[in-house]
């Protein structure tokens, strides 16, 4: 049997665009050919690829087989992509372009350093940075929408590579305003530590599912047994350096994060049992099937110098 790479494109991008109207669009084909198109690789596959109900909601529905060939059609069509973007610098048709990402920590605070060293070493590049949380930027990787990343939480995805890149200290905050986690010593006994009951009595301020952060801080709640009176959410660390510094709540942040709100006095880092100091990796990540370009290979040497 052989995958008829037109046919799956059309199916493609009828997935993308969640329907045979705009995918006939995208595609500058009619409709009918693109219902035909999902058909004629379905009847080659032997396989159902979309549901189809009867009066149900309109868009596109995938049979387990159709989300399958989905992933397996995203990995094809972005190494496309990436392969003619590294012929075209290869060959000259552009000047050379490298398209980071960077998870929202990472591109606060540590990525510029190391796009300085980068652009002292290449000064005529091209670099594009996207930043989102770590799970965003997962994806961006697997569709080549990126060419490497350095994330702040763990990645899942067998297709990637994974290196640990640096530490980035973290500390459990709290409001300095009068009535702010009043049950909480300030630490200045140093014999003295915080125990799981008192940290669970607080209000946590917590990054969206898909943070690095997020994952760090119920990883680190879980370790210590600490169940939070309440949680809520916040999409940034900044954020939620900020509504700690107004009373709202607690938050495990890096210590980069709240380094200035340390400072003035707005926040304060709330003493805790274990000795050892609270960090989490850093990671630098890049498709595994994908060659490195040059210019990525650059990229890589100025992180492996520390920037």
């Amino acid at each position: 049997m052989q995958l008829n790479l037109h046919l799956l494109r059309i199916f493609f991008e009828v997935v993308r665009q969640n329907g045979f109207s705009r995918a006939a669009e995208k595609l500058f084909i009619s409709q009918p050919a693109v219902s035909k198109a999902v058909r004629e690789l379905e009847r080659l596959l032997d396989l159902p690829l979309l549901e189809r109900p009867a009066g149900g909601p309109r868009g596109v529905r995938l049979t387990d087989a159709g989300a399958g060939l989905f992933e397996h059609a995203r990995s094809i069509f972005a190494l496309e992509r990436a392969a003619l973007e590294d012929v075209q610098a290869r060959t000259g048709r552009k000047r050379g372009r490298l398209i980071l990402g960077a998870s929202t920590t990472i591109a606060g605070y540590w990525l510029a350093p190391c796009l300085a060293a980068l652009l002292a070493d290449a000064p005529d590049i091209d670099v594009r940075v996207q930043v989102g949380n770590t799970a965003a930027i997962e994806r961006a990787l697997i569709d080549c929408e990126i060419d490497a990343a350095l994330v702040e939480g763990p990645v899942h995805d067998e297709r990637i590579d994974v290196a640990h890149w640096r530490d980035d200290p973290m500390c459990v905050v709290a409001g300095t305003a009068t009535g702010t986690a009043t049950d909480i010593p300030d630490g200045s006994d140093r014999r003295h530590r915080i125990d799981a009951a008192a940290l669970s009595r607080q209000t946590w301020l917590m990054r969206e599912s898909g943070s690095g952060t997020r994952e760090v801080a119920e990883t680190f709640l879980a370790a210590h047994a600490i169940t939070p009176a309440r949680t809520v959410e916040i999409g940034s660390n900044e954020g939620i350096a900020r509504a700690v510094a107004t009373g709202l709540g607690i938050a495990l942040l890096p210590r980069c994060v709240v380094r200035e709100l340390l400072t003035i006095g707005s926040v304060r880092t709330i003493p805790f049992a274990a000795e050892a100091p609270l960090a989490r990796p850093l990671y630098r990540i890049r498709l595994r099937d994908r060659p490195a370009s040059p210019l990525l290979t650059r990229w890589h040497e100025v992180l492996a110098r520390g920037c």
